[in-house]
């Protein structure tokens, strides 16, 4: 019985300086984040939003990411009576991919109808915080709807997660 407990112990105080060298291989810019770590609904409010024809404006919404990197947005349009007070359902679509680190990048077509041009393409560079309750968002690349190249801009938002993880 004295051998095998000593072999037992050989065993761990080998394996275990090995095991923490692994874990330490594997730095500290990895939080164990992935696309599964937004899923639902996130109500989200630009903080600055330069128009191309006009001062800089606000938009709200709702995002819902899916957990395996494609995502719905509706935008509030706010049109005064004049019409619908978001985009229509499903209308505006993209993916996204999270890095380990908790960095990642999305792309938003707002699919808007127009004849010509770009139907409207967001690129966003993102920060995830509160365990995946709050991104923080900063526009890379903005075409908006009908033109063919992307506007300078200077725009960021912040999206908060809308519901309990267990109501999604």
């Amino acid at each position: 019985m004295k051998s095998w407990f000593w072999k037992g112990m050989l065993a761990a105080g080998i394996a275990l300086p090995a095991l923490g060298g692994a874990a330490w291989a594997g730095g500290t810019d990895d939080f164990g984040c992935s696309n599964a770590t937004l899923k639902g609904e996130y109500a989200f409010g630009v903080t600055s939003f330069p128009l191309p024809s006009g001062p800089p404006g606000v938009v709200n919404g709702i995002k819902v990411f899916d957990g395996r990197g494609n995502l719905t947005q509706r935008d509030y349009q706010g049109n005064n009576n004049a019409g619908p007070d978001f985009s229509p359902p499903g209308r505006e679509t993209g993916t996204y991919q999270v890095n380990s680190d908790c960095t990642g990048t999305m792309v938003i077509d707002l699919n808007a109808p127009v004849p010509t041009g770009s139907t409207g393409v967001i690129g966003i560079k993102f920060v995830i915080s509160d365990g995946g309750r709050h991104i923080h968002e900063v526009v890379s690349e903005f075409t908006p709807p009908g033109s063919s190249a992307p506007q300078p801009t200077q725009t960021s938002a912040d999206d908060w997660k809308v519901a309990a993880e267990q109501n999604n």
